[in-house]
C-alpha cells in the first residue's frame, strides 16, 4: 500500500517570515484578534494570541477558554478581522 504524498510546506524567504513575525508580535503585545492563515488547516485560526514560545516555536492562540497551538512555520498569513 503506497502512502499517499504529503504535499511541502511552501518556502518563504527571511524577509516574509521576519514581517510574519512582526505581525504576531505587534498583535501580542496590543491584545489584538487575529486570523491566522494556517498551512495545511482549511479553516483561519482566529482568536488572541496569548503566547508565543520560542523554546517550540508555536503561536498559542486563544479563543472562548480555548488554545490553539500553532507552529510558527506554518503560518502563512496574518490578517485583522473587520468585526
Amino acid at each position: 500500500m503506497a502512502k499517499g504524498k504529503v504535499a511541502k510546506r511552501p518556502t518563504r524567504d527571511e524577509f516574509v517570515l521576519e514581517e510574519i513575525g512582526n505581525q504576531l508580535t505587534e498583535a501580542y503585545q496590543e491584545k489584538s484578534v487575529v486570523e491566522l492563515t494556517v498551512w495545511g488547516v482549511e479553516e483561519a485560526v482566529r482568536g488572541m494570541i496569548v503566547k508565543m514560545d520560542p523554546r517550540t516555536g508555536r503561536v498559542h492562540v486563544e479563543r472562548e477558554e480555548e488554545t490553539q497551538k500553532v507552529p510558527f512555520m506554518d503560518i502563512m498569513a496574518v490578517n485583522y478581522p473587520r468585526d
